[in-house]
């Protein structure tokens, strides 16, 4: 089956022409949104990627209507590629049913795989510069002493016949 998702970013945005495109390409579908590309919560492209199937092809007219940032797209494309779904791009030019798409699509991950490290990298360096510093105290943690329910839910513990497992469900509700 092939879908096409049509998105643009406000409700008076008009939808025509990305619908033209995609049936003139021999959409099967067209999922369409109103929605900003930056909303990380995208209701229908979340529904039609979970019923798209492998052997199946995604089409849209350009990358961004997917979404703004280049790291949340590139792991999107990822997923597509490992659940072996295929993807069009139109305006690029790019389709992973042909040798040079999967080619583009391979490349793509690459990136994204570098930018995870990259990531990391710099996330190693800063803490290790912040410890010679004497500046790094680790993850904040969520419950200490002066956390509002946990003398609460100590003293429930002593008086009490309560697991700790409730007491921590106790501790997630109070916060």
């Amino acid at each position: 089956m092939i879908y096409g998702y049509a998105r643009v970013s406000t409700q008076d945005q008009n939808l025509d022409t990305q619908i033209e495109q995609l049936t003139k390409f021999g959409v099967g579908e067209i999922i369409k949104e109103k929605i900003s590309g930056v909303s990380k919560q995208k209701q229908q492209l979340d529904e039609l990627l979970s019923k798209i199937a492998a052997d199946d092809t995604l089409v849209v007219t350009r990358m961004d209507r997917l979404g703004r940032n280049t790291v949340q797209l590139l792991q999107l494309v990822e997923q597509l590629r490992e659940r072996n779904i295929h993807f069009v791009i139109l305006n690029l030019g790019i389709d992973t049913r042909t040798p040079t798409g999967k080619f583009f699509l391979t490349v793509m991950a690459a990136f994204s795989e570098l930018d995870r490290e990259m990531i990391k990298e710099k996330q190693r360096s800063g803490i290790k510069l912040a410890k010679q510093k004497g500046k790094y105290r680790g993850r904040v943690k969520k419950y200490t002493d002066k956390h509002p329910g946990m003398n609460h839910a100590i003293e429930l513990r002593k008086t009490t016949n309560k697991t700790i497992s409730i007491l921590l469900i106790y501790l997630y509700f109070l916060t």
